[in-house]
């Protein structure tokens, strides 16, 4: 890790400045512009982007116990500094980040003299923002109650967002789980759902001018987990915290601060194009790993019974079939779901003989847990072993010692401040065994791939079991895949759960509602999804049944990714994008829409090669399109011409 940070002070006289001059911080490339300023004693802030404005003025502040530090402020000073970082990420969508940046720290005084800092950290093509605050005379620690901070977007901007559930609705009481629909080019005064606004990530497209993302990282058990209110005109959208009735309405309402401390950071990704919302490493630019891995935490592949076999599939035999796939497709993890404990299932004294087994074959396994706790009703075990921690560190030995690899963690209650407390010390207990951790039923993960060297993914979307469930959602998952590659998963890794290559959501095949996109659109998806343990949703049944070419593919998905570059797309329509692995490029596409799709894709790193072309041949009576596998010549400017079939794929290499 190479690091560098240059300091210099601002020196602005006396605590008030000003009011009609803007203290402003620009990229390094001068193209982005923050301007912050204390008019009227609202500190806010605004966003030009080449000269445009991507973000009016918008509200920055803190309401607490120990003070309001919202109204009747000034900025009484401020510092900079320019920040030159090179660092590893091992599991996101590269695998070296270079993060450049101009710093701006204001301090900022309310009426009663106290001091709150807002930090400004500002890239190419993103912004990241926080609260700091000291000691406060004879304030130790303070209770957060609530956030002014704004985001008031350009009237103009349509709005690409998923509504904040219903607390303790759904089933077992086990929402919200991030798993709603997002809305598609939505108007900004669109209401939510159920009436408590919005999720991050947000994606908004600022009428003709480009791009925005909004979202939040540095989350740990130190604050709440926020989202977006709703949109009010003129205001935009406020920083809320977690409704009263999540965790079925235990734990606290807004956060506690031990002083000194600092909130999460605020990221604001802007571009003319959807290229930096795709390749945005800011999520991982502004924190550090909490603590050292314990082991090298491999990546890999993982097969999953329970996608189409569901709970009849966990039983020793089953389990067995899926390892011997998983060891014949080469891939590293098979996934054992709930109830595996169970006697008459699995069992715990069978579960260390199968974890024999599978280690036998090269296979290691990766077993679910219950979160537990007052928070859900849902019955599936193991339960009361992840809450507490005296429990939770005896289970993490056993795990240990039958030979685990990691765990999938379900059905948590909330983005409360306890919550994502639960979650760090989930982790951290974890990495002192050696065992890797994937969340379901859970928060969006901000920054964790980072933070915690032992985090792999988390489910935190509308992911593959509702198009297990229904038919509905078998029909939009295309265009769901595609607005996710945009949103979810351009912050953080996704445990999708895809790639399903059934016709038919049943064990038999032949029962159910139908799979309604091609296989090479699944298979593209593996390359799509970015999770450095990604799912293969295949079933034993389907190394029978699939064209070889379609099974050499299968077996060839990369496990983690050196380089990302955005190649075409928009959100919920289309999505092509180029993956690096040492040496090899993939370019991994599909099309959501109802017709076919033509495209001319600027390929630099194929320039004058000769690539295979995996694509779909046109349907024929309402049937799947097949896939097909050519020989495609990229011309010497890097051009090539391609076609995607609706509900289709495509895969170059």
């Amino acid at each position: 890790m190479k690091a560098k940070i240059i300091f210099a002070a601002i020196a602005l006289g006396s605590c008030v400045m000003s009011p009609a001059k803007d203290v402003n911080v620009s990229s390094p490339n001068q193209k982005l512009v923050v301007s912050i300023n204390d008019n009227g004693g609202k500190a806010s802030y605004s966003i030009n982007y080449e000269g445009k404005t991507f973000l009016n003025s918008s509200r920055l502040g803190i309401v607490a116990d120990a003070g309001n530090f919202a109204e009747n402020l000034s900025i009484a000073g401020s510092t900079t500094a320019k920040i030159d970082e090179k660092y590893s990420l091992s599991r996101s969508k590269t695998a070296n980040a270079h993060y450049v940046a101009n710093q701006l720290k204001l301090e900022l005084k309310n009426a009663k003299g106290q001091t709150m800092f807002v930090t400004f950290n500002v890239s190419d093509n993103d912004v990241a923002f926080r609260y700091s605050f000291p000691v406060l005379g004879g304030w130790n620690a303070m209770h957060v109650d609530s956030e002014t901070t704004s985001f008031n977007i350009p009237s103009s901007s349509t709005a690409f967002i998923a509504p904040q559930s219903d607390p303790c609705s759904a089933w077992c009481r086990t929402h919200p789980a991030y798993e709603e629909v997002y809305s598609l080019d939505a108007p900004l005064d669109k209401k939510s759902q159920y009436g408590y606004g919005y999720t991050f990530p947000a994606l908004f497209r600022v009428g003709n001018d480009g791009w925005m993302l909004i979202s939040e990282t540095g989350t740990d058990g130190g604050y709440a987990g926020c989202a977006l209110s709703e949109y009010k005109n003129g205001e935009g959208y406020t920083v809320a915290f977690p409704s009263h009735g999540q965790n079925a309405g235990l734990g606290s309402d807004g956060c506690g601060l031990s002083l000194p401390a600092s909130t999460p950071w605020r990221t604001i990704t802007v571009g003319s194009t959807l290229k930096p919302i795709v390749e945005t490493t800011i999520p991982f630019d502004v924190v550090k790993a909490k603590y050292p891995a314990s082991q090298n935490y491999a990546p890999g592949r993982y097969v999953w019974s329970w996608i189409i076999w569901q709970d009849e599939s966990i039983n020793y035999d089953d389990q067995k079939a899926f390892i011997d796939m998983a060891a014949q497709m080469g891939y590293e993890y098979s996934l054992i779901d709930a109830n595996w404990d169970v006697e008459k299932n699995i069992g715990r004294k069978r579960m260390a003989e199968l974890s024999k087994y599978a280690a036998s074959k090269g296979v290691r396994l990766i077993l679910w847990y219950n979160s537990n706790g007052s928070w859900n009703d849902a019955p599936q075990t193991p339960r009361n072993l992840m809450n507490t921690v005296l429990q939770r560190r005896k289970e993490m030995k056993w795990l240990k010692e039958t030979g685990i690899a990691g765990i999938k963690v379900d059905f948590f209650g909330g983005d409360k401040q306890e919550t994502m407390q639960l979650y760090e010390d989930i982790l951290a207990d974890a990495n002192d065994f050696g065992i890797f951790v994937i969340f379901h039923g859970c928060t969006l993960p901000r920054g964790w791939e980072r933070m915690y060297p032992n985090f792999i993914a988390s489910e935190a979307v509308r992911a593959s079991e509702n198009v297990y469930f229904n038919e509905e959602s078998a029909k939009s998952e295309a265009q769901e895949l595609a607005t996710f590659a945009f949103t979810r998963n351009a912050v953080a890794a996704m445990d999708y759960g895809g790639t399903m290559l059934n016709k038919y959501f049943s064990r038999d095949n032949k029962s159910r509602h139908a799979r309604h996109t091609s296989d090479i659109l699944e298979i593209a998806a593996a390359y799509i999804t970015q999770s450095d343990v990604q799912c293969v949703g295949i079933m034993p049944n389907n190394l029978n049944e699939l064209p070889q070419f379609e099974l050499d593919m299968l077996k060839e998905i990369p496990a983690a990714w050196d380089e990302t570059q955005f190649i075409d797309g928009y959100p919920g329509k289309y999505f092509i994008v180029a993956r690096r692995k040492g040496n090899d490029w993939y370019v991994a596409g599909l099309n959501a829409g109802d017709k076919e799709l033509k495209l001319t894709l600027k390929l630099p790193m194929f320039a004058g090669k000769q690539v295979t072309y995996y694509n779909d041949r046109p349907a024929k009576g309402g049937a799947l399109p097949q896939g097909q596998m050519q020989k495609l010549k990229v011309n010497t400017k890097g051009e090539a011409k391609v076609v995607i079939q609706p509900q289709g794929g495509l895969l170059l290499q």
